[in-house]
């Protein structure tokens, strides 16, 4: 995709008002606001992808976590470092989730 072709996705206030359709971001964020107006601003994260960035700042917060930096100088090293953070963070993860058993 070339940047002239990318298309903005910036979620509009709540109290957003239409601008004047004097320009094609105008076009664009008028559709966006009657979007959010007729499917509701939930639907639209999940239509768009909104959500899915904010998962990974939450995820490479995580990662982060572990230490700021990778401290391995060869890349191979430095592969087998991030996959050992992956793995130690998936763990937690498995440990925090709550097991859900059936009741007869």
């Amino acid at each position: 995709m070339t940047p002239a072709a990318a298309t903005p996705i910036i979620p509009i206030r709540k109290n957003g008002r239409s601008w004047k359709v004097d320009c094609p971001a105008a076009c664009a964020r008028n559709e966006t606001l009657r979007a959010n107006r007729q499917h509701g601003r939930a639907f639209w994260k999940r239509w768009t992808g909104y959500h899915v960035g904010s998962r990974i700042e939450a995820k490479m917060r995580c990662l982060k976590a572990f230490g700021a930096r990778i401290c391995a100088k060869d890349p191979n090293c430095q592969t087998a470092e991030v996959q050992i953070r992956v793995a130690l963070m998936n763990r937690f993860s498995e440990r925090g989730t709550a097991g859900i058993v059936r009741v007869s």
